[in-house]
């Protein structure tokens, strides 16, 4: 059953100030109006500007490779089954050089085959974060091994705010752009 979107774009003549002002500021740096998370997050036009620049440094900035990374907000959204983020995020992985079969492990909820040693520990890193609340000693030395203290903390970040977006738009259902179909399938 599909649900109607919670939080769809506020008409303009709507808008206060404020929102307006945070509308404009968000265009300046990403060329575009706020789209997907950002549309639900106007109605906090300061958070939506703060989670807006943190998105920046962690996406683009990141110590980590921008394939671990990409597939770092694949497993958030696996995880929370966030369809927005899967939609928009699969082709950045794939651009970014993620195997399609990895793509489709993570869609199905399973543990990818064939990961390189660093896929793996990232894999592993999110799996036990998402599952635990932590990571275990190993899997720590295993990042620590391939990606140093910075690379952790960007780790941690990129799931805590990729988690954040995703509830933001489970809640607001902020739907699949262009009305398209669900492509995460619900996990039993």
């Amino acid at each position: 059953m599909k649900h109607r979107d919670r939080m769809p774009p506020i008409p303009e003549e709507s808008l206060t100030e404020e929102q307006k002002a945070a509308c404009a500021a968000f265009a300046g740096k990403r060329g575009a109006k706020p789209f997907g998370p950002f549309v639900a997050l106007l109605r906090s036009p300061e958070v939506m500007l703060r989670a807006s620049a943190l998105g920046e440094q962690l996406r683009y900035r990141s110590s980590l490779p921008r394939a671990l990374n990409e597939l770092l907000i694949l497993l958030t959204a696996r995880h929370w089954t966030q369809q927005f983020e899967w939609h928009h995020h699969v082709p950045e992985a794939l651009k970014a050089g993620l195997a399609q079969e990895t793509i489709d492990a993570v869609a199905e909820g399973r543990r990818p085959d064939d990961m390189s040693e660093r896929e793996a520990t990232v894999y592993e890193f999110a799996a036990e974060l998402y599952r635990a609340g932590s990571v275990s000693d190993a899997t720590y030395r295993a990042a620590l091994r391939h990606f140093g203290e910075q690379g952790i903390v960007d780790m941690t970040c990129v799931c805590g705010y990729y988690s954040l977006l995703s509830l933001v738009m489970n809640v607001g259902r902020t739907e699949v752009p262009e009305g398209g179909p669900a492509p995460l399938p619900p996990l039993p």
